[in-house]
């Protein structure tokens, strides 16, 4: 059974850069699409980027604009989330999930394992 577990959240001042990781584990990622997800307290969870399997990728401009940067190594069963200028609204749980299927899609509705979420917080 498929699991996901991100890491590399922190504690950065704005204007910083950071960069998250998700591995995989108990199957290989295979041909599914992986995105990332954040939560902000008090907020809804919303879609950041996703990636298919190939490595094509899609990113919300709304949450991400061109500050965050998704790829993945198959080989490794890893995908990251490369995030630069970061903001004090960038704050927020993220989580990477993964979903069967090779199309593009922010919908959280379609994504079926996730991980437990790491937290990045940024300060001024």
């Amino acid at each position: 059974q498929l699991q996901l577990v991100e890491s590399g959240g922190a504690l950065v001042q704005v204007g910083g850069s950071l960069t998250l990781s998700c591995v995989a584990s108990g199957e290989s990622l295979g041909d599914r699409t992986v995105a990332w997800f954040r939560q902000a307290p008090g907020k809804e969870r919303e879609g950041i980027a996703s990636i298919t399997a190939s490595g094509a990728s899609a990113t919300d401009v709304d949450s991400a604009e061109d500050r965050f940067i998704i790829s993945r190594n198959n080989a490794e069963n890893m995908v990251y989330l490369q995030m630069s200028s970061l903001r004090s609204e960038d704050t927020a749980v993220y989580y990477c999930a993964a979903r069967t299927g090779s199309s593009f899609s922010l919908a959280e509705e379609k994504y079926d394992v996730w991980g437990q979420g790491t937290v990045v917080t940024v300060s001024s």
